[in-house]
């Protein structure tokens, strides 16, 4: 009997399938331009996905990467949150729906979802891949403008993924009061760039300000020890590379990772994690070196030798964006 397909692989199917009916050519032009929009500092005030073919190369192009991206947040939010699964949710400003994959990849079931987006090309070819999903398959996917006048729901769970950057910062101010009226937590996602981290700790601040407990990255709900223009906060999730992804960028790497920043907040118990390593570790000759976000809203350096003993053994195995110490190696001492 064969294993069921997880979320990841039924999506990755999905968009192969979808991509194989578009030239080569066409759609790797489509994804340059659109990259090139994506990365302009003016928001926009009118869709970027003008059309299906431009909705096809961005979403083979950049599904894999948001999912990747969200599915990652998500999981440190889960690990927050141990025993809650959302009963509803709402996708802002979703697109074709990569956050939607990536909720049901965390928690299983079936759910009342809502996907909102200003781009009708995008919200059809969102529910045309759905259809691949069982779980997804009665997503409500609705045409809404993402702004000011924006109405949310009431929910348990809002997601915002890549969306900020879009948009002014009167708009930026309103969906984030909108996502928090209306849900029990709140999950944003934005590029790894340092503009990226200045809309995800804006929109921090405000969640916060409205009640909100951060449950990840962070292990405080205070301010952001980072004195800003100094570094920023991002974190990086791996993504397989499709032909697509190697036509356009060259090279021939079966991967690729994507950074991101976020803050998962919610007016639920939370339980987050002990610190964070918030670099990749580095590995020298009988020691690890951890950067760390700690709860006291330090940043840290903590160096782990063999002494440790199973602490060691765990941070030669910890990863960029994991919790520290893990619980099965959570001892006193470092």
């Amino acid at each position: 009997m064969n294993d069921p397909a997880t979320p990841a692989d039924t999506l990755r199917t999905a968009l192969a399938d979808l991509v194989d009916g578009l030239p080569p050519r066409q759609a790797a032009q489509a994804v340059e331009r659109l990259i090139a929009n994506y990365r302009g500092a003016t928001p926009t005030d009118a869709p970027i996905l003008r059309d299906r073919a431009d909705v096809v190369a961005y979403a083979a192009y950049r599904m894999p990467a948001t999912f990747a991206a969200v599915r990652s947040a998500l999981t440190a939010f889960a690990d927050a949150v141990p025993g809650w699964v959302p009963g509803s949710h709402v996708d802002v400003g979703g697109g074709t729906g990569a956050a939607t994959w990536a909720v049901s990849a965390t928690w299983g079931g079936v759910r009342p979802v809502t996907v909102l987006d200003w781009a009708e090309p995008a919200l059809a070819l969102g529910r045309e891949i759905a259809a691949a999903h069982p779980a997804l398959r009665d997503v409500r996917w609705q045409r809404s403008r993402i702004g000011a006048a924006l109405t949310v729901e009431s929910t348990d769970l809002v997601t915002v993924s890549y969306v900020l950057n879009e948009l002014t910062g009167a708009d930026r101010t309103a969906l984030v009061d909108a996502a928090a009226s209306a849900a029990r937590a709140v999950v944003i996602v934005e590029a790894g760039t340092p503009d990226g981290y200045a809309r995800v700790i804006e929109a921090r601040d405000r969640l916060i300000s409205a009640g909100f407990q951060v449950a990840a990255p962070c292990p405080h709900s205070a301010a952001c020890p980072i004195v800003p223009g100094t570094d920023w906060c991002h974190f990086a999730a791996r993504v397989s590379r499709s032909s697509l992804h190697r036509q356009v960028k060259g090279g021939s790497l079966a991967y690729e990772d994507e950074k991101f920043s976020y803050v998962a907040a919610t007016r639920l118990p939370v339980d987050p994690a002990p610190s964070r390593v918030v670099r990749r570790p580095q590995i020298r000759k009988g020691q690890v070196l951890l950067d760390l976000c700690e709860p006291d809203e330090q940043l840290r350096r903590r160096t782990v030798t063999k002494r440790h003993g199973d602490l060691y053994k765990a941070a030669r195995d910890a990863d960029w964006g994991d919790p520290w110490p893990p619980p099965e190696a959570n001892q006193p001492g470092q």
